[in-house]
């Protein structure tokens, strides 16, 4: 069994709060499971790393959770976020409007290296 999971986050963004806990669930499962997991943020889903934006809303009409809730859940698990330059420049977001629980800013060359990678598994929202 593979021990490691990239996850690239594409089509979840903000404007749609109930999409956007799943993937952090799943990646904290994963991360649960001993599975090494890096996410990647690109277009519209980077400004999930944005201080202010996750802490807003929620996946849920309950409102037991925030997104920054599931995110921080993974992240304290060890899970690796990684936002799209390209995606932080078109959003101006800077990095010092990054949530801490982000590690770095990665291209599409790091996450197709991991999508080649047999070692790796993935899986995209």
């Amino acid at each position: 069994m593979a021990d490691k999971l990239v996850m690239m986050l594409l089509t979840i963004s903000p404007d749609q709060p109930h999409l956007c806990g799943t993937p952090f669930f799943q990646a904290a499962s994963a991360a649960a499971m001993d599975v090494e997991v890096e996410i990647f943020f690109a277009s519209a889903a980077t400004r999930l790393l944005a201080k202010g934006v996750s802490e807003r809303i929620f996946p849920s009409e309950n409102k037991v959770k925030s997104v920054y809730e599931f995110m921080q859940d993974a992240a304290e698990l060890g899970v690796k976020f990684y936002a799209c330059g390209g995606a932080l420049s078109a959003y101006a977001i800077t990095p010092d409007r990054l949530i801490p629980e982000c590690t770095g800013v990665a291209g599409g060359a790091m996450y197709i290296s991991r999508v080649m990678d047999d070692d790796w598994r993935s899986i995209s929202y």
